[in-house]
């Protein structure tokens, strides 16, 4: 058993972070890629064919009405770089940066699980705690300059972000965003079963994306435990739907 297990923190499958900018076709496995509309070589393992749904949001809605008339603005996407969504927000004059944070954070817990093992072994010191484990992960993945967008789709990471990652995470997020900024975030209602992306269809509609997960469920944060989060933000409002998420929005 791995140091990152006995400790009690999940790792699953996933690949590096990367940042993405538009280019054709949809992303794989977090990666920008191009349909050739070749098959799979024959004995090639194919890869789960993904399940897709749709759902009506409120939470979009309210999010693009708030961000109607700003023009060229910057926003940064904290989810896979799906085409459709690059291209939504594009044709609205928006200037996307794609960054998969969840994938981002499965790379940093293998290298965590190195820099533990060296330090078991005395040959490096390292700061074990949550707090200094969030230290290094925003670091390493997490860096923007001040006042650099005026929107962010959080989608549901909080939820799969250790507590004390998630909390620095927002505190990032906050020094990011311009002043009237505004954040959209979703949170579960309990642990979720199945691990879920999302990408936009259009204006009030999300497609739900159930994928292999990339790393387990953390936290169901409370409605107290959300506002303790964003208490940084003049403005919230929520939708609850009836699958049990919660869109939520933060105005800056």
């Amino acid at each position: 058993m791995g140091l990152l297990n006995k400790l009690g923190i999940g790792i699953g499958a996933g690949t590096a972070r990367n940042v993405s900018r538009p280019s054709s076709g949809a992303p794989i496995g977090g990666r920008m890629t191009t349909s050739n509309g070749g098959s799979p070589a024959v004995g090639t393992p194919r890869a789960p064919e993904m399940q897709e749904t749709t759902r009506v949001s409120n939470g979009l809605k309210e999010f693009l009405w708030n961000l109607d008339g700003l023009g060229r603005g910057t926003m940064l996407d904290l989810g896979p770089a799906w085409q459709t969504t690059l291209s939504f927000f594009i044709e609205r004059g928006f200037r996307v940066t794609s960054d998969d944070l969840l994938r981002s954070w499965k790379e940093f817990m293998k290298e965590e699980e190195a820099r533990l093992k060296n330090a078991a072994e005395g040959s490096d010191s390292v700061d074990v705690t949550p707090a200094g484990r969030a230290t290094r992960f925003i670091e390493e993945n997490l860096r923007y300059n001040e006042g650099a967008f005026d929107a962010v789709l959080l989608w549901d990471i909080l939820d799969y972000l250790e507590p004390a990652v998630a909390k620095q995470t927002v505190a990032c997020l906050t020094e990011y965003l311009r002043p009237g900024g505004i954040v959209f975030a979703m949170f579960h209602s309990k642990k979720p079963e199945i691990f879920l992306r999302y990408r936009v269809a259009d204006s009030h509609t999300l497609q739900v994306i159930s994928a292999p997960p990339v790393c387990p469920a953390q936290r169901v944060y409370q409605n107290r435990e959300i506002q303790e989060l964003f208490s940084r933000f003049r403005t919230s409002k929520s939708f609850v739907g009836r699958d049990q998420l919660r869109e939520s929005l933060f105005i800056k």
